[in-house]
């Protein structure tokens, strides 16, 4: 984890040079952009393990370039912004940021984060290795090895988190899961983000595989409690 290469996206030098600083003496390699654009130029071209985000950039936002990001991998985003605005933190959980953090915080609290959230990815990776079974459910296939899923002869790639979630789901067709544990078999038990997380990862999961997502007929939800995918009668 500390070989882990991060990417800073953040205007201000001063922030933008003390967490190059505190990043690169807790060992990890540090690359860092003042621009929007400039930042998605490094991703393309080095590419990274996690991308700290600012959300405020002149030129193209940190939303635009979150955007760019997650279209193109399933990389971590921890957004950062100045702006203790409860919006503001609506519109990063609502774009599926892994983790939110106001400015100022302290580097302390910084570094446990950026630990954290690459710990909970690669446990994303190690759990999915260790079920190599294919899993049947619903008219969908599901592919631990490949993370993918078939359904109506078309296979689709999903990222780790989502295939994670669909695959907790499908092995346990009928059963309803408490959100608690859901959580803490996917994103792992030392997560302490927003846990709205996992209501914006159900909704892409939805927009995937139910004819009409505005009303699942298989992943429901049981209010109070959790999830659960319900084969169809």
């Amino acid at each position: 984890m500390s070989e882990a290469h991060i990417l800073i996206v953040e205007d201000e030098e001063s922030y933008r040079d003390s967490l190059k600083y505190l990043l690169t003496r807790e060992g990890f390699t540090v690359s860092t952009a003042d621009t929007g654009t400039r930042g998605v130029e490094l991703f393309q071209r080095e590419g990274a393990d996690l991308v700290l985000l600012d959300l405020m950039l002149p030129g193209l936002s940190g939303t635009e370039v979150f955007r760019v990001i997650k279209d193109r991998s399933d990389v971590p985003v921890i957004m950062v912004t100045a702006k203790d605005d409860q919006v503001d933190k609506i519109i990063g959980l609502e774009l599926g940021a892994d983790d939110y953090v106001t400015k100022p915080y302290s580097g302390r609290e910084l570094v446990a984060r950026v630990r954290s959230v690459l710990k909970r990815t690669a446990a994303v990776y190690d759990a999915i290795g260790d079920e190599p079974t294919r899993v049947t459910v619903a008219g969908l296939t599901i592919d631990p090895e490949r993370l993918t899923m078939q359904r109506d002869g078309q296979t689709t790639s999903l990222p780790p988190k989502e295939f994670g979630l669909l695959l907790l789901l499908a092995q346990n067709a009928g059963r309803v899961l408490p959100r608690q544990v859901i959580i803490d078999r996917v994103w792992g038990a030392d997560y302490y983000g927003d846990t709205k997380t996992l209501d914006v990862h159900i909704k892409r999961l939805r927009a995937r595989i139910e004819a009409d997502p505005h009303h699942p007929m298989l992943i429901q939800t049981v209010r109070g409690v959790g999830y659960t995918l319900e084969p169809p009668v």
